[in-house]
């Protein structure tokens, strides 16, 4: 893998956990040659994380749509930044640049975006891991809810190993090297036929 997409939060949260390992997977990427594709903010986690692969020698590529250029404040010292129309071009551009995901904590945009790409790998869209850095337990609840699902019928439990988990990028990154994805003809068992 040569290029993660991280997703994580325009905000940089209260705990301060957040924004030393928003740093420390900046630092890990630029040092093992990984190029950081990102949403093109220069706030808070989003921006934590370009900024130390950056220092740390690394390349950074952007993707920020014309409507957040003001808001999330698109950061103007990338190897590259793409801006593009809307929010479906954004993800949609930063899947196709990605060789995998991560989701670092975030609110409603980072859920989305790492539930929609792990939905993609679902439905057989792309083959890459997706995965959750759960930063002091952030992640816990949305963990639980997916072993729910599963265990409710929702989630076939083949799809639920599409989500890896890590507490440290090292160690998350070492299950995404390794990630071999479910193969399964259909996704849904249809009884009523």
């Amino acid at each position: 893998m040569t290029r993660i997409c991280v997703f994580c939060g325009s905000s940089s949260g209260t705990d301060p956990v957040y924004s030393r390992t928003a740093a420390a997977v900046g630092e890990f990427l630029a040092e093992n040659g990984i190029e950081l594709v990102y949403g093109g903010g220069r706030v808070g986690l989003m921006g934590t994380v370009a900024d130390s692969v950056l220092a740390n020698g690394g390349r950074v590529i952007g993707v920020i749509p014309e409507a957040l250029d003001k808001k999330e404040i698109a950061h103007k010292g990338l190897t590259e930044l793409h801006v593009v129309t809307s929010m479906h071009q954004r993800k949609a551009l930063m899947a196709e640049l990605s060789d995998g995901f991560v989701a670092m904590p975030g609110g409603f945009g980072t859920f989305e975006e790492i539930c929609e790409i792990v939905t993609w790998a679902q439905l057989g869209i792309h083959q890459k891991p997706c995965g959750l850095l759960n930063v002091n337990g952030f992640y816990d609840p949305l963990i639980e809810l997916f072993d729910r699902s599963t265990g409710s019928g929702f989630i076939r439990p083949e799809h639920r190993q599409i989500i890896l988990v890590g507490t440290e990028i090292d160690g998350l990154f070492e299950s995404m090297k390794n990630f071999k994805p479910p193969a399964i003809e259909k996704w849904i068992d249809n009884d009523s036929t």
